[in-house]
């Protein structure tokens, strides 16, 4: 068993100590506070190692969390996150699947392949991880970064990651009840494979918006004469994972325009990679970005620049 108490330590070394843990605990991230003026980062991690299962509780703030292309490039090994959130909401990214994952609610990520947490407030978490070889990745696969609610074989899951909690290290039975884990899991994944026709429906439009970004004609409107729905049914469709249809496609325009001025390769004006996400004035995807990402394009834009200059000394 480890704990890491991150108040333990002062405030002005806590976030940067938060990172330090959550690596050493989980797999590479890298987390992004949410009130950067906030004094400290009260935070605490606690793992117990079973056979091929290490299971941790995780209690923090606000935050996003990221598993990106660089991290999964560091990450030794190949595992599934099994999360059950407590307490507080959970934004689960994977691929083309998001979710907004509350109380009772469980999600499953893939470390082989970029993810992203975000959290609006105070949470805890119960987190498994499991080796690949443990689970059928084939019928996981359709249902990674999606939510799992705890009825039906769902909840069958929730209740073993509670008492699997606590079971002892050194119980003879722990490899025999890791695969039981694994099976109800699997079976969780195939009663679910059927997804709901509204999810169904924004998952197809999430396909495809994201072609479609850097198109200012991008709207309601069009999506519904693209997919033959009404209004209603395609925010209805939206309704369950935490944002409008406006909002998401807001997000992921902002999300696409941040990486591609982070980009040092990518030669283009702010102006102009702000016309090819969607934003046709300059000063409205200024303000949307600042809102979004708590500074100015030509802040991330600078800071490309400048970490492309190479060193004199």
């Amino acid at each position: 068993m480890a704990v890491w108490d991150v108040a333990a330590r002062p405030e002005r070394e806590q976030f940067g100590y938060w990172h330090e843990v959550i690596c050493r605990a989980f797999v590479p991230l890298t987390p992004r506070r949410a009130d950067r003026a906030a004094p400290g980062f009260a935070a605490r991690v606690e793992t117990r190692p079973l056979q091929q299962v290490v299971r941790a509780h995780i209690a923090s703030q606000p935050q996003a969390t990221l598993h990106g292309p660089a991290e999964v490039a560091r990450t030794d090994g190949a595992f599934y996150f099994l999360n059950l959130q407590v307490t507080g909401r959970c934004r689960v990214r994977q691929g083309r699947a998001d979710a907004v994952v509350g109380p009772g609610e469980f999600t499953v990520v893939d470390t082989t392949e970029p993810y992203r947490f975000d959290f609006d407030a105070p949470w805890r978490m119960v987190s498994y991880r499991l080796p690949h070889e443990l689970l059928d990745g084939r019928r996981l696969r359709p249902r990674l970064g999606r939510r799992w609610d705890g009825r039906g074989a769902g909840g069958v899951v929730s209740a073993m990651i509670g008492a699997l909690w606590e079971v002892d290290d050194a119980d003879p039975a722990g490899a025999e009840l890791e695969h039981a884990l694994a099976a109800a899991v699997t079976a969780a994944a195939a009663s679910e494979a059927q997804a709901p026709p509204a999810e169904l429906l924004r998952v197809a439009v999430l396909r495809y918006v994201h072609g479609r970004l850097g198109d200012p004609a991008l709207s309601v409107a069009a999506v519904c004469r693209r997919f033959a729905v009404s209004p209603r049914t395609l925010h209805a469709a939206f309704a369950g994972s935490g944002d409008t249809f406006a909002a998401t496609v807001r997000r992921l325009r902002l999300e696409r325009a941040a990486a591609l001025l982070a980009d040092p390769a990518d030669t283009r004006t702010v102006t102009e990679i702000g016309a090819s996400v969607g934003f046709v004035d300059p000063a409205s995807f200024s303000r949307a970005f600042r809102r979004a990402h708590g500074c100015a394009p030509t802040d991330v834009r600078g800071a490309a620049r400048t970490a492309q200059v190479p060193r004199t000394d």
